[in-house]
């Protein structure tokens, strides 16, 4: 008896400890460009686009348990993997388009965090923006006196928090439950709702996202006696777990703005929503709501240098300290502010630039993942395969259909 109680006990305690990685690649999806796009959908066609985030999720999911699935049996990273079998000048060519792509996600992450430090106290964006990068000076720093366990652990914390910040409003003012239902059958109004549908599809992955996320999986469990089929059962629930959490906050905040913002004036830019969600949810809502920005801008951006460093890695064989890169990269973003261009301007550049390196994440996962010498037994199955390359094909056709709607309308 006391063995029927001790087995089940005993794997979740298992279960629980392989769980984080994706955790920390989740942030990705609730990154201060989501939180624009999910309220422009809700505040301009109220329940219609609901669908469309959960086909994304779906494909995240995907995507990132092979990312997660390369890094736990090989060992190796996404970039390692690349830096191995690439000739020294494609590498470096490599390596440059994904240190533009890593640069964009830590421009947008970091405007998140000045936008929410001005909503929450008034503080000038470019004071905002230089302690939205102190503060994920001192993550990281978590992370290299405590390991990676640890930097999980404040990731995740965030996570919680901006989750809680995202997803108040709603019990203020409940969505209606048969406008949501409707919501997630597949349809379409106009050619405006075409372009936002192809930008929250498009933009499901981030390609910083693929690349972390092996590397977070090959460094998580440092227990080479567990075995692989385990440690790989262990990552499908973190990695399905993780994204539904993902996935629900951004349909939270799409239901948010479509139960109170209908047709409302300048919820197009995140100030513009947050007066708007102040206004009619009262200045509690609002200050949560900004509480979440902050949360996602601060976990965004650590999480977002983090992926930088190991790209350098991987890719020149290269390891700088992670708080040495978060100064590096920190500069174009201050720099950009103290410009004075529209902070929303620039939120939208950054998701063009992200848009270019999809497919030098996407492509070569699917096809590392399908490689027998690599993989072994498990690589991908012909199912999984297909699946993939139909999700790699949905949304680098659809971040080209972004890039070229976003350029056409100039």
């Amino acid at each position: 008896m006391t063995r029927t109680v001790a087995g089940p006990r005993a794997g979740r305690a298992r279960l629980v400890v392989l769980l984080g990685p994706a955790f920390v690649a989740a942030i990705a999806y609730v990154d201060p460009g989501n939180v624009a796009a999910n309220l422009t959908a809700g505040a301009r066609f109220g329940y219609l686009l609901i669908w469309v985030l959960v086909v994304a999720n779906v494909m995240a999911v995907l995507v990132q348990y092979l990312s997660a699935k390369l890094g736990v049996v090989t060992g190796r990273s996404l970039p390692e993997v690349l830096g191995e079998r690439l000739p020294r000048p494609a590498r470096l060519a490599y390596w440059a388009q994904a240190e533009v792509v890593a640069a964009a996600t830590d421009l947008a992450e970091v405007i998140g965090g000045a936008i929410a430090l001005h909503l929450l106290f008034g503080v000038p964006l470019v004071l905002g923006g230089i302690l939205t990068g102190v503060v994920s000076l001192l993550v990281l720093a978590v992370q290299q006196r405590r390991g990676q366990r640890a930097f999980e652990g404040v990731v995740t914390t965030m996570l919680a928090v901006l989750t809680v910040g995202f997803c108040a409003g709603l019990f203020f003012s409940p969505p209606d439950p048969a406008a949501m239902l409707a919501g997630l059958v597949p349809r379409l109004a106009g050619a405006d709702s075409v372009l936002l549908a192809a930008s929250m599809l498009g933009a499901t992955v981030m390609p910083h996202a693929i690349y972390l996320h092996s590397s977070l999986a090959r460094d998580h469990l440092q227990a080479p006696s567990t075995p692989t089929a385990r440690i790989l059962r262990g990552t499908r629930v973190d990695v399905v777990l993780a994204l539904v959490l993902a996935g629900s906050v951004n349909i939270a905040m799409l239901l948010l703005a479509a139960a109170n913002l209908p047709g409302r004036a300048g919820t197009d830019t995140i100030e513009g929503a947050h007066a708007a969600i102040t206004g009619a949810l009262g200045p509690v809502v609002g200050v949560l709501f900004a509480v979440g920005l902050l949360a996602s801008g601060l976990a965004s951006t650590s999480v977002g240098a983090y992926a930088g460093a190991e790209i350098m890695a991987g890719l020149l064989r290269v390891r700088v300290s992670l708080l040495t890169r978060r100064l590096v990269t920190l500069l174009p973003a201050i720099v950009l502010l103290m410009t004075g261009i529209s902070p929303t301007w620039l939120l939208v550049v950054s998701q063009v630039v992200l848009s270019f390196g999809i497919p030098f994440a996407m492509i070569p996962l699917v096809r590392i993942t399908r490689n027998r010498e690599l993989l072994g037994e498990h690589r991908n199955a012909l199912t999984t395969q297909v699946l993939a390359w139909v999700v790699a094909g949905v949304i680098v056709a659809l971040n080209v259909t972004l890039l070229w709607l976003t350029f056409a309308g100039q």
